[in-house]
Parts: structure tokens; C-alpha cells; sequence
């Protein structure tokens, strides 16, 4: 695309969003054929929500170059098997795409089942743009290995040209359900699910922990610190949790519409969110003991973290901040921090946020902020400038695009080697915006 035309179009993108912003933005929906977007394709979607699972092995079906996507892209931690930090592929080649590949991955789960230590439970498969073009029928290889094996062989069929990130969420939680499904005859007992979480840097242990002192016991953990035995109590449980609405409030539904078991989302980002949720949870339940122990708690860890925030309020007030992050329910939380301390949020978008979330989106910002949704790098780099932002909140796409400009970062993705959820999470999410924002490197970047 050449510069001009690459600049009406970033103009006419301007004005559709100066002007209508403040009455809906335009969202769920498919990005265009071969545009550039911060979206991811289908198969990352779906490999990120499943590869937490601690103990269960991947099979990239395709050329090895889809295998690079693998348990690094998240920096999910285990309280048990480290088996999820390894990732195989069949590497299909030339002659396996003219041939088909099918033969290859009964190899490959042949040779995962001989050589493995500890031996498989649970093995997913994933069916890459190649093998959707070519048609090799994974589901057949997958069953008739559940046959040979006695164990759970799960297809998870994400060609990325079949849609965008989201899809693969919902494929990914398919997949879960498959995974569960059989599992149904259990006693309901008084606990939770957490959906969501990924355990990044160690969050769902400070959630569980959080839960436990409240005295209600976590069932299920899907998928961070996850395992096949975990995964298959989940139908038992009174409630399910969502974290991460844009990955697992689909299989919330599913798991509400085929076990009965209700669902609320949760953010545990931030002050207001963080005690929100948890008085939500309470309240849920239906315990009215559960509704005081969770106010007294969320009280007293306040009060511990008021400090932190006079301490890093001057330094921070009336910074400018430009968000931009997988879902809506995160942007939201991230809003509402910086709210609390002060600083302004003059442009903010989502890769799949939904219409209901935009809505309390501009409830939270001024009318100047910027409100996106599926953008594309240019359109990031000239809101940015244009809002003048002091630091952009993202992930590792959004990462280059902040320090090219000379604009501060803050990684809110998966690659984080610091938990970012709860009160401690609070303490560590100002520091790094401090950090970040009052570098002494960008007066030398700017100049």
C-alpha cells in the first residue's frame, strides 16, 4: 500500500471514530481477508487457552515453522508435571502435502506413546492452515488412537484462515468440553471453577488463595495450573468464575446450557475490580457469612495498598495513557486503575472486545479518548502521537510500535514475569508504569 493511500485511509479511519465513537463502535466482527491486524489466527487462539495444561502433550500437525508458537508465548507457571513445556510437530514437508500427512501424525502420537515419561493422559492435536487445505482427516487419526491408547487423543482443527484469534478460543473451549463432557455423573459439591486464568507469573495461586481464606474451595482450574484430573471434577462444581471473558465466557455458557453450573465474571485488576468481584462471588454463592468475610478482607488489603498508591500518585497524575489488549474486560480494569491514580486514558482498544463492553468503556473516558477496536499497527502509532500518549499498555505485538515513537510500555500479556492480579498484583503494575513512564531514556529518545 502505498503512503497516500495509506494515509486517507487512516484519515477517513479518524474521522469514523472521532465522530461516532461516542455512540457505538463498530466490533465482533471478522477482520478483512489479508489485512494487517494485532489479531492473531485461529490456532494461537486456540493454543494458548489449552496449553496450560500442565500435563498434556501438543502435536502441531503442520510445518514446523506453526510449532514456534509454543509454551513461551505464555508465562504460565506449574505446581505439578512440567510436560506442557515441550511442543512436537509432524513437520509436514512438500511431499506430505501432496501425499497428505495423516500416516505421519499416527507416527508421531505412535512415538509419543513409546518413548514419553510420564506416559500420556491427554494429548491434543492441532490441524494448522495447511492440513485445512489439504484435508487430512485428524478426527479419524485422533480416534482411532483413543482406541489403541485407551487415552484422551483431542482434535483441534484451527487452520488460521478459517477466522481470527476468538474462533480459536471457542475452539479451544470445544475442545475443553469434549475433554469433560464424559464426566457429568459427579456430586455437585460447594466450590468454584475458574475460567480465565492461566496462572501468568503465579495469578491463579493469588486468586485461589484469596477464595481459600474466604473458605471457598477451588474445584477446577481451567486452564492455568491445570491437569487432566483437575480438568474432569469441573463439572461438579456450584459456579464457575470468568477471568478472561474473550476466551472462556463461551464455555461458561456451554457449561451453564449442559451441567447447570451458573456463571459470573471476575476481574481481579485493580482496587475497585478486584473487591468487586470478590462481594460478587459472595454474592453469588448465596452465604451470607461469605458476603461479611469477603468486605473485612477486601477492607483490610485495601488499606494495605493505599500507600503504594500516595506514593506513586505524584509521580503518575495527569500522565496520558493509550491501552490497547486482547479483551474488553481487561481494558476496562486497566481504565479503572489508572482512574485511581490519577492518570488520563486517551486511546483504548481490544482485538475482540465486545459491544456491551465498549459501553462501559465510554462511560469511563473523557471524549477526547480514542476508542478502537481490531486495528492495525499504522492507525496505533498515528492515535498515539495524535493523543499524545505517555505510555501504551499491551502486548508483545504492541511492544515496537510504543518504542519506535519514543512512548513508554508496559507489558500486560502473557509474556510477564510478574503477577499484575490482586493487591499484590497492584503494587507491581505501578512500579512497572513508573518505571517505565520516567525513564530518564526518553528525554534522550525525543531530543
Amino acid at each position: 500500500m502505498n503512503t497516500a493511500a495509506q494515509t486517507n485511509i487512516l484519515t477517513e479511519r479518524q474521522q469514523s471514530v472521532s465522530s461516532a465513537s461516542r455512540r457505538s463502535v463498530s466490533c465482533e466482527k471478522e477482520s478483512v481477508s489479508g489485512s494487517v491486524s494485532q489479531r492473531a489466527c485461529v490456532y494461537c487462539g486456540a493454543r494458548v487457552v489449552l496449553n496450560p495444561i500442565t500435563d498434556a502433550y501438543h502435536i502441531v500437525h503442520g510445518p514446523i515453522g506453526c510449532a514456534s508458537y509454543t509454551w513461551d508465548i505464555r508465562g504460565s507457571l506449574s505446581s505439578g508435571s512440567e510436560v506442557y513445556r515441550n511442543s512436537y510437530s509432524t513437520d509436514l514437508r512438500e511431499t506430505d502435502i501432496v501425499f497428505g500427512g495423516a500416516k505421519k501424525l499416527t507416527a508421531a502420537i505412535a512415538e509419543l506413546m513409546e518413548k514419553m515419561s510420564p506416559r500420556p493422559k491427554l494429548i491434543f492435536v492441532y490441524a494448522t492452515c495447511i492440513v485445512g487445505v489439504i484435508g487430512d482427516d485428524i478426527e479419524a487419526v485422533c480416534r482411532e488412537a483413543e482406541e489403541t491408547y485407551g487415552i484422551r487423543v483431542v482434535p483441534v482443527k484451527a487452520p488460521g484462515f478459517s477466522g481470527t484469534k476468538s474462533q480459536g478460543y471457542k475452539l479451544a473451549c470445544d475442545a475443553i468440553m469434549t475433554l469433560i463432557a464424559p464426566h457429568t455423573g459427579q456430586a455437585k459439591r460447594f466450590g468454584v471453577n475458574v475460567l480465565g486464568d492461566y496462572n501468568l507469573s503465579g495469578e491463579m495461586w493469588i486468586i485461589s488463595g484469596y477464595l481459600k481464606k474466604l473458605g471457598i474451595p477451588v474445584i477446577s482450574t481451567i486452564t492455568g495450573d491445570a491437569s487432566y484430573d483437575k480438568l474432569i471434577r469441573a463439572p461438579s462444581a456450584t459456579l464457575n468464575l470468568v477471568q478472561c471473558a474473550g476466551s472462556s465466557e463461551y464455555l461458561a455458557e456451554r457449561m451453564e446450557e449442559d451441567f447447570g453450573i451458573p456463571y459470573v465474571k471476575v476481574s481481579f485488576f485493580g482496587i475497585e475490580d478486584t473487591t468487586s468481584s470478590l462481594l460478587r462471588i459472595a454474592d453469588a454463592l448465596r452465604k451470607p457469612e461469605l458476603r461479611a468475610l469477603a468486605e473485612e478482607f477486601a477492607a483490610r488489603r485495601t488499606e494495605e495498598i493505599l500507600p503504594v498508591l500516595a506514593k506513586y500518585r505524584p509521580r503518575l497524575e495527569g500522565k496520558r495513557a493509550a491501552i490497547f489488549v486482547g479483551g474488553g474486560f481487561k481494558a476496562i480494569s486497566l481504565i479503572r486503575q489508572f482512574n485511581e491514580i490519577g492518570m488520563k486514558t486517551v486511546m483504548v482498544g481490544t482485538q475482540t472486545g465486545k459491544k456491551a463492553e465498549y459501553e462501559v468503556i465510554e462511560t469511563l473516558v473523557g471524549d477526547e479518548c480514542v476508542i478502537l477496536d481490531d486495528a492495525n499497527p499504522a492507525e496505533l502509532e498515528k492515535f498515539m502521537q495524535e493523543q499524545g500518549a505517555d505510555i501504551l499498555v499491551g502486548g508483545v505485538k504492541e511492544r515496537p510500535l510504543a518504542y519506535k515513537l519514543g512512548v513508554a510500555f508496559c507489558d500486560h500479556n502473557h509474556e510477564r514475569k510478574h503477577p499484575l492480579a490482586g493487591f499484590e498484583g497492584i503494587a507491581n503494575f505501578l512500579a512497572e508504569i513508573h518505571r517505565s513512564i520516567n525513564s530518564p531514556v526518553w528525554k534522550y529518545v525525543k531530543e
